[in-house]
């Protein structure tokens, strides 16, 4: 879906949302779901408020964020993870299902696609329950942070050898 598109259709689901809710529909929470739907992959609060700021020059406080962000998971257009100790956001509307690699070293969040996961996933018979979507997150090292381990202990290994 073109992107003008997408944004034209969550902003109508938002509009049904608040009014189904009794919310007000203010420009600035239409500013914020814009801004969001212009961001590609995971995001946290300062960094959509940095980016309100700068470049989509309107000025929005951290509380309305917050709150903005409530009602756009609870709108279900927006994704909340949790990756270690820092919360993490996505866009949900019209996004493929991925996966997360989440590195307990450095932090670094890799999403990722595997088909046969997947359908697993999707084919596993729930007891009284009925799938609507998931998040799985796959925790471990990253390569990068796994050669530096290992440089980290061979020179460890060199200084005790002396």
């Amino acid at each position: 879906m073109e992107t003008q598109n997408v944004k034209d259709t969550v902003r109508q689901i938002f509009t049904e949302y608040l009014t189904a809710n009794g919310h007000r529909k203010t420009p600035e929470r239409y500013a914020i779901l814009d801004t969001i739907y212009s961001i590609d992959g995971h995001f946290d609060i300062d960094m959509l408020y940095s980016r309100m700021m700068d470049q989509e020059n309107f000025r929005v406080s951290r509380a309305t964020l917050y709150n903005t962000i409530i009602l756009l998971i609870n709108a279900r257009l927006v994704i909340k993870h949790q990756f270690g100790t820092s919360s993490q956001y996505e866009k949900s509307y019209n996004r493929e299902t991925h996966h997360h690699q989440i590195c307990t070293q450095c932090g670094k969040v890799t999403e990722f696609q595997n088909e046969e996961l997947q359908q697993a996933i999707e084919n596993t018979k729930l007891s009284r329950f009925q799938l609507s979507h998931y998040s799985l997150y796959i925790y471990g090292v990253c390569s990068k942070c796994d050669r530096a381990n290992k440089r980290k202990k061979v020179n460890n290994n060199n200084k005790k050898e002396k």
